[in-house]
């Protein structure tokens, strides 16, 4: 049946195919764990949010040095 060649080409398929599948089980995996700007995510510093809302003028600068001193405490 396999003309001597062990498996044939059915097996090589087979290998093939299951390769095929742990890799995009592998992308998909990263895919999903990559953050907006193609990085990692990574946690943000209380400090780095509280900047990032300042900037946004979410807060008022009397409320950010607050903020900014109760952190740092």
């Amino acid at each position: 049946m396999g003309n001597g060649y062990g498996m044939g080409f059915g097996g090589i398929f087979m290998w093939l195919f299951w390769i095929l599948v742990i890799l995009g089980v592998v992308w998909l995996v990263k895919l999903m764990m990559v953050g907006r700007d193609g990085d990692l995510p990574s946690e943000s510093s209380a400090l780095e949010i509280l900047k990032e809302r300042y900037a946004r003028g979410e807060i008022d600068r009397d409320e950010f040095e607050q903020k900014r001193r109760d952190l740092e405490d």
